[in-house]
């Protein structure tokens, strides 16, 4: 056996190991997250309805318990994020310089936090603003009622969807700094961008207007951070 063959086999072992890890930590965590799935439901639709005398109904007899499971995996995913990073990046580890690895271990941590902060805001800003803007439909003859899969179901999603879209300037800053594209031409496409955003805004979130604007301009001001940040870049192109 050749040395390209044993370190060919050596990457494929240590390849294997982090999956394994990762799916044993994915394991473990899960049935603890059953356990705190109902007490995180209840603080999810106090955030979600806030002052609004709604109650969210459920319309089968496994709706509730399907729901649940849904959102335990959400949240298994989410607590072992970190582990599975860290095994991701022991794995690539060897094969960076270090000028790379202070870079992507830098982009690891804000990648995280922003992702994090892109969640709190879709909870606390944006779904109680879609429900009060829905509950504004309702007349003395037309009665607001909602499902609990629908409303826990959009907060998962929206959830998710902000905490992507909140990647934003971190995508434009690292492109730009890694010299990918240049400063000036990412500047001089500005309307075109918003136009993206518009559109994968309008392919994300549920049919209408408030979900797809509530996307569309954070998501372009964080852009318009990422290009603040990476101004500094724009002569080397």
């Amino acid at each position: 056996m050749d040395d390209k063959e044993e370190s060919l086999i050596q990457h494929l072992e240590a390849l294997r190991s982090v999956l394994v890890k990762s799916f044993a930590a994915l394991a473990i965590c899960l049935l603890p997250m059953f356990f705190l799935v109902p007490y995180f439901m209840d603080a999810l639709i106090k955030v979600i309805v806030g002052d609004n005398e709604i109650v969210l109904n459920y319309f089968s007899p496994m709706e509730v318990f399907l729901l649940q499971i849904k959102i335990a995996v959400v949240l298994d995913l989410l607590l072992c994020f970190p582990y599975i990073a860290r095994q991701v990046w022991k794995f690539l580890l060897p094969a960076l310089y270090d000028n790379e690895r202070k870079f992507i271990k830098s982009i690891v941590l804000t990648s995280s936090s922003l992702f994090i902060v892109g969640v709190l805001f879709c909870l606390f800003f944006i779904l109680p603003l879609i429900i009060n803007f829905g509950i504004s439909f309702a007349t003395a003859d037309i009665k607001a009622v909602f499902g609990i899969s629908n409303i826990v179901g959009l907060a998962l999603m929206l959830s998710v969807i902000f905490g992507l879209m909140f990647q934003f300037p971190l995508i434009t800053y690292s492109l730009i700094r890694s010299q990918i594209v240049s400063y000036d031409g990412v500047k001089s496409k500005r309307p075109y961008i918003f136009v993206g955003i518009l559109i994968v805004a309008g392919i994300l979130t549920p049919p209408d207007v408030v979900s797809q604007l509530m996307l569309t301009i954070p998501t372009y001001l964080l852009f318009e951070a990422g290009l603040w940040a990476a101004r500094k870049y724009k002569n080397e192109d």
